[in-house]
């Protein structure tokens, strides 16, 4: 009985190295941006500003949420609100870095940063209208994320998988905030019945 073979690819794997290293040398100005990128680099980089500016947004906002919580769950309430914070600054700096890698510039600037965010900037009076509007932005993020890797596809494979850590990491904030949007409404209606 014979043994199939593997059959050898019809292309190599590796360019001629001679190759890869005269096209390496021809577009060092470009920095981690190779021929072999695919995307529309302006695109990519507003899309990342506009990223940086939404993840800049939701820091200020649990920032303030932090600092503001009070009530009888604030304690654990704006312990996680700080944590959110911190984590959504990785986010931004994750975003500001891709942008240097791609030849632009991380747009910092405060004027229009909530207009180049997809969250809002929402305060919320109470614990329970921030956790509210944590959770909205939250889900503003996960859509647009989303969207954003379906637009990168395998064209720019090095920002989609930097955005569906991004986007990993929101899920989780997400499902934090509804947890605690649950407890706290629990709460809200509980003291609000009549004792019997």
């Amino acid at each position: 009985m014979k043994t199939k073979q593997a059959k050898a690819p019809s292309h190599p794997f590796v360019t001629d190295v001679e190759e890869l290293r005269r096209r390496a040398r021809k577009h060092m100005e470009m920095g981690a941006v190779t021929d072999s990128y695919k995307a529309d680099r302006k695109t990519v980089i507003r899309i990342l500003n506009e990223v940086l500016a939404t993840e800049l947004v939701c820091v200020l906002r649990y920032k303030r949420h932090y600092y503001m919580a009070t009530g009888i769950h604030a304690q654990a309430v704006a312990a996680e609100f700080l944590e959110h914070a911190k984590e959504e600054q990785g986010h931004a700096d994750v975003a500001a870095e891709r942008i240097t890698q791609l030849g632009g510039e991380p747009d910092f600037n405060p004027e229009g940063l909530a207009m180049r965010s997809h969250s809002q900037y929402v305060e919320g009076q109470s614990l329970l209208d921030m956790v509210r509007e944590d959770l909205v932005a939250e889900r503003i993020a996960i859509e647009s994320y989303n969207e954003i890797i379906k637009y990168l596809g395998d064209d720019d494979p090095t920002t989609r998988r930097a955005i569906e850590k991004i986007l990993a990491n929101e899920e989780e904030h997400a499902d934090d905030m509804k947890k605690i949007l649950d407890l706290l409404s629990k709460t809200e209606r509980n003291a609000s019945e009549p004792i019997k």
